[in-house]
């Protein structure tokens, strides 16, 4: 295994182990076999315990997207967010305008502008008829123009779940630009702000740099955080979709 797919393997496993070791703990992790079933597992899950965001999506703009993200987790309470972070912060996105929603769904937080809005971790059954009213959100157009935008994190209308007691610091955003469609920024962006969020890595006050790359092999040894998938070119590998760097 040459060190940047040993690197990225090790990065997932940790990831797995640290939000759920009980599934950790049934597969080698050591392997990608073992690492691709555990993932297999998680993909699969949908009983009571699986826990899910709906996303509702009118526009994309990736500056105000990064603050309204980053926004929603903040405020969300401790108990929603450990049972949505245990369930690896899976979220959908569909398609609309949460202007024209909002008096029959209950969001948690809508972006300033109505650009998009976010229903409370929760079971599946609980965004049901949200989920069968409006389609997935497609954004099939690449990704492009954004590099070198600096956004800074709000403050949370309510104390976030991991307030981490600090000066602001400044982080770079990664994003592996390379055939990567709106839609595939949105999973990326949501994981990594999302999670980096729960775990205390990004605050109120922080300054997010991105960078948008081809790939992002160049860049590991700088990333404190990286979302690692199967690479599409190739399902053998994995890839760095995104990360954070390490603070500033």
């Amino acid at each position: 295994m040459n060190p940047v797919q040993h690197h990225l393997r090790e990065a997932a496993a940790a990831r797995l182990t640290a939000v759920r070791p009980d599934l950790a703990g049934r597969h080698d992790l050591a392997t990608l076999d073992g690492l691709l079933a555990a993932r297999a597992d998680v993909a699969a899950a949908d009983g009571e315990e699986t826990v899910l965001v709906a996303a509702v999506v009118h526009r994309f703009d990736l500056d105000r997207w990064i603050r309204s993200t980053c926004g929603f987790a903040l405020g969300l309470d401790p108990v929603r967010a450990d049972a949505w972070r245990r369930s690896f912060t899976r979220t959908v996105f569909l398609a609309g305008n949460p202007l024209h929603l909002r008096d029959r769904f209950s969001f948690a937080s809508v972006a300033d502008d109505a650009s998009a809005a976010w229903t409370p971790p929760g079971p599946a059954a609980a965004t049901t008829g949200l989920r069968r009213l409006l389609r997935l959100f497609t954004g099939s157009a690449p990704l492009s123009g954004h590099s070198g935008i600096t956004v800074e994190i709000p403050t949370a209308h309510r104390p976030a779940p991991h307030p981490a007691h600090r000066p602001p610091v400044r982080r770079v955003l990664y994003l592996a630009a390379a055939d990567c469609t709106v839609a595939d920024a949105l999973v990326h962006l949501n994981h990594t702000l999302a999670e980096g969020v729960l775990d205390g890595l990004i605050a109120p006050g922080d300054r997010l740099t991105v960078r948008l790359l081809p790939r992002l092999a160049g860049v590991l040894g700088e990333l404190e955080r990286v979302r690692v998938v199967t690479d599409p070119r190739s399902p053998d590998r994995l890839m760095a979709a995104a990360g954070l760097s390490k603070a500033r």
